[in-house]
């Protein structure tokens, strides 16, 4: 409806200015005088002939008047030709006042026809100004429609599915009903809802796994265990040396199987490295833009950020931002206080809520894995959050610092600027090797 409506706008603008440009082209430039008004004219200069000094002018003409000698006896205003020559140039009406049948003067009457013409001139000039200028207006407002309608809620899609690409499912999609893509912006928040759902059983899939693997793990080891301490007791009391020889064999195969099953459980919990992390030059004022998709519930101010280029992967940078605003969201459920600053190597971001923080003997353990405060209780998590974003940071020269602040929970995010040398470890090592380190 409201495209049918610009564009009938559009259409009637156009149809006007249309009109205005014929009737102004193929209009006639020279008019002729009204006739009923000279008569007018005449008759009332002949009527006051014997005393033009009391001679009113009620035509609305302008005009002057001669005697026979060229004398100008009466005129309406300056500005008039005031002689049979200038009159004829200016092709002025030229009539004779004639008093009983003699020819007494003459009437000039001012041809007005050229002023006439560049009054309407300008009149379809300012319409035709003010219609483009109305055009203008209207197609700038639709465009600025189209970019906040249409434009605006596509490039949320594509960041909304760079980010579900990444494997970040908790953070939905801002949509408005009332938008003209609102019902395929809800199917995409569905996708994702879906998607959380399957990655979730997944994950529980995976939990009963390793809880599979930890069990057998503890079955196992006890009757190998005492496969083995048998086997030492009876390599200890054979009397014959190919007898112990078979009872050492059978120590060798328990120990085999013994790191054999200490080697699957360890796989188990290092599939969180096989995460991939390409940091790349990126404009610091993309941090803005990162914070905002992650502070979907909008509890942050975002301050102004220092220009400079930092050495980072933005979509596990996103990662990083997301999963510490969930947690603010889920834990403390307050206002978030963002700095940022530089700080030497690094851009440092803080962030802090007003949720009282953790006790002091929590701390060290908030980034292990699996690992959660006791804030935690009845609260959905994993407790990876922290420590895969810590894990992402170091591998794009960075760092993850957890602290308790002023009025919680306070996380500083340091961030490798391009072209530094990043000091870690009370090591220092140039930028360039930072993709090969392994933390």
């Amino acid at each position: 409806m409201k495209i049918r409506t610009f564009i009938v706008c559009l259409l009637c603008i156009f149809t006007a200015e249309a009109a205005m440009l014929f009737f102004f082209t193929f209009r006639q430039k020279e008019d002729g005088q009204d006739t009923v008004l000279v008569n007018e004219a005449v008759r009332s200069v002949q009527q006051d002939w014997g005393d033009m000094a009391q001679h009113e002018n009620s035509t609305g003409l302008d005009y002057v008047v001669l005697d026979r000698e060229g004398e100008v006896l009466f005129r309406t205003g300056p500005g008039l030709s005031e002689s049979l020559n200038a009159a004829v140039r200016h092709r002025d009406t030229i009539l004779d006042i004639q008093i009983d049948s003699e020819t007494v003067g003459k009437i000039l009457i001012y041809n007005n026809t050229s002023q006439m013409f560049r009054r309407q001139r300008e009149s379809v000039i300012s319409f035709t100004g003010a219609a483009m200028l109305l055009q203008c207006g209207l197609c700038i407002g639709y465009a600025m429609y189209l970019n906040r309608r249409v434009i605006r809620p596509f490039r949320r899609l594509k960041g909304f599915a760079e980010r579900v690409a990444g494997g970040n499912l908790d953070i939905p999609l801002e949509m408005d009903r009332q938008n003209l893509f609102g019902a395929f912006t809800e199917s995409f928040d569905l996708m994702r809802a879906e998607l959380k759902k399957a990655r979730q059983a997944e994950a529980e899939a995976n939990a009963g796994k390793k809880e599979l693997v930890a069990k057998l793990s503890h079955d196992i080891k006890t009757p190998v265990a005492s496969i083995k301490a048998a086997s030492e007791v009876g390599a200890a009391i054979a009397d014959q040396e190919k007898i112990r020889d078979n009872y050492r064999m059978i120590i060798q195969k328990a120990d085999q199987i013994n790191t054999l099953i200490n080697n699957l459980f360890t796989a188990t919990l290092e599939e969180l490295q096989q995460l991939p992390v390409k940091p790349e030059d990126i404009r610091s004022e993309e941090l803005a833009t990162l914070l905002e998709n992650a502070d979907y519930l909008h509890r942050a101010v975002i301050p102004a950020i220092p220009d400079c280029i930092l050495y980072a992967d933005r979509l596990r940078l996103q990662q990083v931002f997301d999963n510490i605003f969930a947690n603010s969201y889920k834990y403390a459920g307050t206002k978030i206080r963002i700095t940022i600053r530089e700080d030497g190597s690094c851009l440092t971001v803080e962030m802090e809520d007003s949720g009282g923080g953790v006790g002091e003997d929590e701390l060290p353990f908030l980034k292990e894995k699996f690992r959660r405060g006791s804030n935690a209780a009845n609260v959905e998590g994993a407790g990876l959050g922290l420590y895969i974003s810590d894990y992402f940071l170091k591998e794009m020269g960075g760092g993850l610092v957890v602290q308790n602040g002023e009025k919680g929970l306070q996380v500083s995010v340091r961030i490798a600027l391009s072209g530094r040398e990043v000091t870690l470890n009370s090591h220092t090592f140039p930028l360039a090797e930072q993709s090969v380190l392994r933390f």
